[in-house]
């Protein structure tokens, strides 16, 4: 028998969802191939939370396991899951801001899906903030108190040299600037969202490098957990793109992420093309000229390779798209081969001086190749 519907009272949905107290807390998961995951999070933050009004909000970049579709199947159940479905676009710290700047509560934290960050900390750090003491609260791997149970030691070295780096050449203050878990005010997190990059993985390092010491923050230590499901989504372009960051944060944002992790691709060519120059001269015995049109392919080739997993990673080609972005590539650097020079003779002309002339025609080679390949080879869709 259905049940009645009590005079004077709206039993609709619409009317259920109106009634629930606006959120305390958001709480961010940015999400890769973690389907096995999503349910496990949410259940412990549904026995955490008890008694605080929260939501989550996973940012999914369209995995291919479908993560997107479990979290839609919670959300039907619970009208606190959220799910943004990120289509054309990837990387951790454009997910975890659109996360924020998506949230509906004044305090927002960010977890990784993975299970590997304690998230019974999370009362404690919402009662800090809300407290006005802090407005940011990071988990820390570097103060009294921590443990880690799933952080192996060649990790966890390269972890501890990546952070001493950033504290050092950025002048951050907190120990741990390269920590995934952490929570924030999110009216000051909009203030600092138009500094912020969308490409990379360390967000908190950006957040607390362009904030240059004004938020305050309190770290407190938590447990690291073992990963229960799928793969690490850190790979090998990973050291490139920190420091990447680094530069672009030591000099002030004056140039993009994107333009330096292009430049830095760019230097390694150079490398590669000296390298290939040599064994054919040297090794395989042909002429210079079939030897340097040799370096020039195999370093171009390089460079849209490594730009393709790096640079533009949340714009990476597959496919048949991936030979045609190559094709593209060869056209835009032959040019920009042509701008180089040219530039480098303009300013020999005036100024004598090889070294400064051919960091000039270097400097345009790499501009105009950034702005070429943003707009034929990793075109926005």
């Amino acid at each position: 028998m259905n049940e009645a519907i009590r005079p004077g009272t709206d039993n609709t949905p619409q009317a259920h969802q109106a009634s629930l107290p606006s959120p305390q807390l958001s709480v961010v998961v940015p999400t890769f191939n973690e389907r096995d995951n999503v349910t496990v999070l949410y259940r412990r933050l549904e026995a955490v939370l008890v008694g605080i009004a929260w939501e989550v909000v996973f940012v999914d970049d369209d995995s291919p396991d479908g993560t997107w579709d479990v979290v839609r199947a919670l959300a039907q159940r619970d009208s606190r899951v959220r799910c943004i479905r990120r289509i054309g676009r990837r990387g951790l710290s454009g997910a975890c801001i659109e996360g924020i700047l998506a949230s509906s509560a004044p305090y927002a934290a960010v977890i990784d899906a993975d299970l590997q960050h304690d998230e019974t900390q999370l009362p404690k750090m919402l009662s800090l903030l809300a407290s006005g003491q802090a407005d940011l609260v990071v988990g820390s791997r570097y103060i009294e108190g921590y443990k880690s149970e799933g952080f192996n030691k060649q990790r966890a070295g390269a972890s501890a040299l990546a952070t001493e780096l950033a504290r050092k050449a950025l002048r951050v203050e907190i120990a741990d600037p390269m920590s995934g878990f952490f929570m924030v005010r999110r009216d000051r997190f909009e203030q600092l969202a138009p500094k912020l990059s969308v490409h990379g993985f360390k967000i908190l390092l950006d957040l607390v490098a362009s904030a240059n010491g004004s938020l305050r923050a309190v770290e407190i230590p938590y447990t690291f957990g073992e990963r229960q499901h799928g793969e690490s989504k850190l790979d090998s372009m990973v050291a490139l793109d920190f420091l990447g960051l680094v530069l672009a944060k030591f000099t002030n944002d004056a140039v993009s992420l994107r333009f330096i992790l292009f430049a830095m691709v760019g230097g390694i060519g150079l490398v590669v093309h000296l390298t290939t120059l040599f064994i054919a001269l040297r090794l395989i015995k042909v002429p210079f000229a079939e030897a340097q049109a040799a370096g020039a392919v195999v370093a171009m080739t390089s460079n849209f390779v490594l730009n393709n997993f790096l640079t533009y990673r949340d714009q990476r080609l597959k496919g048949f798209a991936l030979l045609r972005g190559l094709i593209a590539f060869y056209i835009v650097c032959s040019v920009g081969l042509l701008a180089n020079v040219g530039v480098a003779f303009s300013v020999y002309d005036q100024e004598p001086i090889w070294w400064l002339a051919g960091m000039a025609g270097a400097l345009m080679g790499v501009v105009w190749n950034y702005a070429m390949s943003g707009l034929f080879v990793w075109r926005k869709k």
